[in-house]
């Protein structure tokens, strides 16, 4: 079955067990029909009021509103939204105006009218007292005098009553991103909720933040359009204003997020609008600034507006000191996580001579000295404070540096999705606890990616589910750019930190269709089908970030790659508009920014660079063919830029007297030819050329080439053989267990003149298909299929394949091509992969056996990589074993051998993993050991100690682990011929193992590896 029907599969059997209350992550209480042990929201036109206490927060009271207008969105009738005493309702009259049932509101020891309900009834709210963001919800039968019952929503404190209603809005039908993506309000007539309610305990990560980042030029110049009136903030220029900071409050709080990392390239939270701070605590979200922005001030806009001297704080203490208790100041009315230490202005290493570790120290010491003033307190303990331990300040802390303890230690990726390090078991006792710093975007090296979705939730998961396992849950941060296009990727990274023990291995594909059902109103069966061309996409564009393609990254002549490559990515573009085009339209705009285009640009962005290389390739090999790659690279060009304007266009709207479409500028991100890690001013088209149509190549009007060759015949090419002339003419290898089953030739047009040609063997076991055809310039090429029927060879046997043109008007030519076919046979009763052309190649996740040990066993993670999946061993966490090789869990793979490397009794192994990092430090360096049958095991550590603070040398450069996505990990073992177990012997925790290639001396080059062998 292919990845994503498997992962589909998986899904719906998950959401099977949903209610038709659209939810992702979290107990259903809604209902749509009235039934025993139901409450009414809205039935037969009636909408039931709702009422909060004078005193409630106001955060509370705001988002209580939308709760309001979204039960109105759903049902088109909007309830009464009253502030009553609880005193006003001790009058029978009073309470009588409402009606029988009643919805009420409210924060335990906030709201009296929540505690007098609590005190009159006796309700039991102590799984909820005193425990952060939690809340309950339930029907209360005689609530208060005059009122026959309520349902009643309380929230242990100010988030936890507004992530209720919330959560409830979303199960009647208003998704999250109703607004940022346009995401239609399901309808229904009638609303109920159940009598016994939803609940949730404190989430798993205490603070759980995005942080818009390198927001030119996309989302800046998008907010500058929609949020001004072209002219931005007084002095920084910056659209990011109370307006636009409103409605990514809300898209928050609605994600369970409470925490933001605000805008800091050319803006600056605290001066673009004097309202920004004071409103986003009045929203209740936590507000933090960047890991290199501390004390609340943005660097480097604040410091270059009202800095005075160098950013150094050796040279330049007492300025920076002020300057920083200025943003105390400023901020301490609010609710905040302190960004402390310091970094070099503008997200730089520290300048100047000296010991860092020490200045740093004395930093710290400095900012908590000013919290102390500002708070008027001798003990800072209890203010929020973080220190994020990123590039070479890890490197500072692994020296040696030293951290308060209740300062919050924030570990980071390696901006790729990698985290570098997680807290050790001698660290996970500190007070302040630990986070992660996580990247669906960057900027920097190797290369920028910032245009389109290319991380998968499938890696996300397996990195933080790694940060719960071993105590990094105080504050997630997820640098997510611009924000669009990334919605999906943001929404489940903080639903993982909202409850990550709702999410394994075996359900976490589950996230992805119930995200399709809600967001377009599918059936299970699209919800399906949608989960599995978001995972495909995402794959596709991890495996090599877009910005890193070129015209060769797939091979153009192995395992036919490239076109597979090509071909899976069309087969999704038109899955995806048969799903596009049978929307309503109301949906289609949602569909089109949230997985369409993605597929659509991803596709056009991929086949321009593969057009490209067939481009160049064909006109080395003198075929007249290369022409129309040329035209094809031109017109998908055109096309990535006709797609990023329908992007542009979509939902005209007014805005500030301009008619635009609603996310204008959100796809202005260059993303086509990188010269370096830098973004391109423009994009420009690959290269191209072109032969001359009207003359003919040298050696005649047929161009012949075999499968696997760069080279074409007849005539000279320095790929037809290491001397480039006078080379023998082609040939080729089959065998029974070749994954295609067969071989190719192409036949060409080497210039103007048509030509019809037939294709001959001296074999009867040859089949050919087709066996002639006709060449001409408006169809210049024709693709030849060899299989062999078996029953006839035996052993090896050769045949010589006759390929003869008659071009108009000039004498017939031809070119042999010679095919062996090798009719190798498995013993019977062998069970397991076999050797085919020349290499045993092996997805993870198919293995014939499995140990565990110490409840520890390797566990598939659907979908995890390049190709298939991954595995690894799991649970994790806990006591961190590791074992010597041979003592723990293994995975074992059954293989037949018909070869070893040049017949010398060794094969070369090569263990495809993921790029992860020694997160448990470099003494404890990733590594596993192989052991074919009962030789002994092969051990290797595979990720080598780095310098303090930065990546191990094999990561860097466009063609290192992270821009490849992958770690190759060879080991040369003994072996004969014959059948075999190889046995993957876990030795370090983390290892994520997403194929294996066994080369008998035949393995070729490509990206992603030979394809999987067969298996018998």
């Amino acid at each position: 079955m292919a990845p994503s029907s498997r992962l589909a599969t998986a899904a719906l059997g998950v959401l099977a067990l949903l209610s038709g209350a659209l939810a992702i992550g979290q107990d259903t209480c809604v209902a749509f029909k009235a039934a025993p042990s139901t409450f009414p929201i809205v039935s037969n036109r009636r909408a039931t009021p709702i009422l909060l206490s004078p005193d409630e927060w106001p955060g509370v009271q705001r988002a209580a509103t939308d709760f309001a207008s979204d039960i109105e969105q759903v049902t088109g009738v909007k309830p009464s939204l009253r502030n009553v005493s609880s005193s006003a309702l001790t009058s029978q009259s009073e309470a009588s105006s409402f009606g029988a049932n009643v919805v009420i509101v409210g924060t335990l020891g906030k709201s009296a009218l929540i505690d007098a309900v609590v005190n009159r009834t006796k309700l039991d709210v102590s799984g909820i007292q005193g425990k952060w963001e939690a809340f309950m919800a339930k029907e209360v039968k005689d609530p208060l005098p005059g009122i026959q019952s309520a349902y009643v929503i309380v929230g242990a404190d100010k988030r936890g009553t507004i992530f209720a209603m919330y959560d409830h809005s979303e199960q009647f039908g208003v998704s999250p991103w109703y607004w940022w993506a346009d995401v239609p309000t399901t309808k229904h007539t009638n609303l109920f909720v159940t009598s016994s309610g939803c609940a949730h305990g404190p989430p798993t990560v205490q603070y759980r933040a995005i942080f818009l980042n390198d927001e030119q030029p996309a989302l800046q110049n998008w907010a500058m359009e929609k949020f001004t009136n072209g002219t931005g903030a007084a002095l920084t220029g910056s659209p990011f204003n109370h307006f636009f900071y409103t409605k990514l409050f809300e898209l928050i709080l609605r994600l369970k997020g409470n925490h933001l990392w605000p805008a800091q390239w050319s803006s600056a939270f605290g001066v673009d609008d004097a309202q920004n701070q004071p409103l986003a605590d009045w929203y209740g979200i936590v507000m933090g600034t960047s890991h290199e922005e501390p004390m609340m001030r943005s660097i480097p806009v604040e410091w270059n507006l009202f800095g005075k001297g160098p950013w150094d704080y050796n040279a330049n203490p007492q300025a920076i000191y002020d300057f920083w208790v200025q943003g105390a100041e400023r901020a301490e009315p609010y609710e905040n996580m302190w960004t402390v230490g310091m970094r070099g202005n503008g997200d730089l290493p520290l300048q100047g001579a000296g010991n860092n570790i020490a200045l740093l120290e004395k930093v710290v010491s400095d900012q908590r000295r000013i919290l102390m003033n500002v708070y008027n307190t001798t003990d800072v303990t209890h203010i929020p404070q973080v220190w994020t331990l990123y590039k070479e300040v890890e490197g500072y802390y692994d020296q040696g540096l030293r951290v308060p303890d209740d300062i919050t230690l924030m570990w980071t990726d390696d901006n790729w999705g990698n985290v570098r390090r997680n807290p050790l078991p001698s660290e996970r006792n500190r007070t302040g606890g630990a986070g992660v710093y996580y990247h669906v975007d960057y900027v920097g090296d190797p290369r920028d990616y910032k245009w389109i979705t290319s991380s998968q939730i499938e890696k996300t998961f397996e990195q933080m589910s790694l940060a719960v396992a071993r105590d990094a849950v105080k504050i997630w941060v997820l640098n997510v750019g611009d924000l669009k296009p990334y919605e999906m990727h943001t929404e489940w990274f903080l639903t993982l930190a909202w409850d990550a023990g709702r999410w394994t291995p075996e359900n976490y594909p589950s996230f992805v269709t119930q995200w399709a059902q809600r967001e377009f109103d599918l059936s299970p069966q699209d919800a399906g089908l949608v989960a599995g061309l978001m995972h495909n996409v995402t794959r596709h564009n991890m495996r090599r970030k877009p910005e890193l393609l070129n015209s060769t990254t797939y091979s153009l002549v192995n395992y036919r790659e490239a076109e597979n490559v090509v071909a899976e990515l069309q087969s999704m573009v038109a899955a995806s508009t048969q799903l596009y085009n049978k929307l309503p339209s109301n949906a289609k705009p949602a569909f089109f920014q949230l997985l369409h285009h993605p597929i659509l640009a991803s596709t056009t962005l991929t086949q321009m660079w593969v057009s490209a290389g067939i481009n160049n390739l064909r006109a080395s090999q003198a075929r007249l063919s290369a022409n129309d790659y040329a035209n094809e690279v031109e017109n998908l060009f055109m096309q990535d830029a006709a797609l990023e304007k329908d992007y542009h266009s979509l939902l005209d709207a007014l805005s500030y007297n301009r008619i635009t479409g609603k996310w204008d500028h959100m796809m202005d991100q260059t993303h086509v030819m990188y010269y370096y890690w830098q973004q391109p001013m423009t994009n420009t088209m690959p290269m191209i050329t072109k032969v001359q149509p009207s003359k003919q190549a040298l050696a005649g009007a047929m161009r012949i080439v075999p499968e696997g060759s760069m080279g074409a015949w007849p005539g000279d090419n320095v790929n037809n053989c290491a001397q480039g002339y006078g080379c023998p003419n082609p040939a080729l290898t089959i065998d029974p267990f070749v994954p295609t089953g067969n071989r190719f030739v192409d036949v060409g047009a080497g210039g103007p003149t048509p030509f019809t040609f037939t294709v001959t063997s001296n074999a009867s076991w040859v089949n050919i298909s087709p066996s002639k055809g006709s060449i001409s310039p408006s169809s210049p090429e024709q693709r030849v299929f060899l299989s062999v029927d078996w029953s006839k060879v035996s052993g090896v046997q050769t045949a010589v394949l006759t390929f003869t043109a008659s071009p108009q008007g000039q004498s017939q030519m031809s070119v042999p091509v010679t095919l062996t076919a090798n009719h190798t046979v498995v013993p019977n009763g062998f069970k397991g992969f076999v050797e085919g052309d020349g290499a045993v190649s092996i997805e993870a996740a198919h293995s014939s056996r499995n140990t565990t040990v110490q409840g520890i066993t390797w566990t598939e993670l659907p979908g995890h990589g390049r190709t298939l999946s991954a595995v690894t061993p799991w649970p994790r966490g806990g006591s961190e074993l590791n074992f010597t090789a041979g003592s723990g869990p293994s995975i074992e793979y059954d293989f037949f051998l018909f070869n070893t490397r040049n017949q010398g009794g060794n094969v070369t192994i090569t263990t495809l993993v993921s790029p992860s990092l020694n997160t448990l430090g470099d003494d404890r360096p990733l590594g596993i050991a192989l052991q074919i049958d009962d030789g002994a095991p092969v051990t290797k550590y595979f990720v080598p100690a780095s310098v303090p603070g930065q990546v191990p040398a094999p990561w860097n450069g466009v063609d290192g682990w992270v821009a490849n996505s992958i770690n190759s990990v060879p080991m040369v073992l003994p072996v004969q011929p014959g059948a075999h177990t190889l046995k993957v012997w876990m030795i370090e925790p983390t290892v994520v193992v997403q194929k294996i290639i066994i080369d008998t001396g035949g393995v070729r080059p490509s990206y992603l590896g030979p394809p999987e062998s067969i298996r018998v």
